[in-house]
């Protein structure tokens, strides 16, 4: 498939999940297009209950290449967050997003990595999980990994602060 043929392709399964999300957001996030383009998606997920991000508003900027579905997108929280997960410039590091292709650290099995099959429900959903369960074995944020193995109530009270500067709109 050309270069243009895989826009084109990229294009529809976008608009077909962009309009199947619109329509059931609500739950555990919303989205919306970034300056109307489809290929960058403004996501706000709301911190899930019985975890420490319960309660939060987090904004996040999903981006597309012309190669989706068979490239992941890239994920990045514009909201301030500490987690072990998510780097301190609010890029998230977790399998689903890492493209499918054999781990040469050997902490992911290719299974868990992204293929054409997942869609942005899926991605959101682990991110969702993420949140409430954080592997600090693979850390993207040494600082906060080290902080939850060490000092979990300074880790929770770090977390406390992003859920409340996240209702500062």
């Amino acid at each position: 498939m050309d270069a243009g043929g895989k826009a084109n392709a990229a294009m529809i399964r976008l608009h077909n999940e962009f309009k199947e999300l619109s329509r059931n957001d609500g739950m555990n996030y919303s989205v919306g297009l970034v300056k109307e383009d489809l290929f960058k998606w403004r996501v706000t997920l709301y911190g899930p209950s019985n975890t420490d991000y319960s309660g939060g508003l987090f904004i996040a900027i999903l981006t597309f290449t012309k190669d989706y579905p068979f490239e992941p997108p890239t994920m990045t929280f514009q909201s301030q967050m500490w987690h072990p997960n998510i780097y301190k410039d609010g890029k998230v590091c977790i399998s689903i997003l890492h493209k499918p292709e054999v781990d040469s650290m050997g902490y992911e099995h290719i299974d868990e990595r992204w293929s054409p099959a997942q869609s942005v429900h899926s991605v959101l959903m682990s991110v969702i999980c993420m949140l409430g369960s954080p592997n600090d074995e693979s850390p993207a944020n040494v600082d906060a990994a080290k902080m939850l193995r060490e000092n979990k109530s300074a880790y929770r009270r770090e977390v406390q602060r992003c859920v409340e500067r996240s209702l500062d709109i």
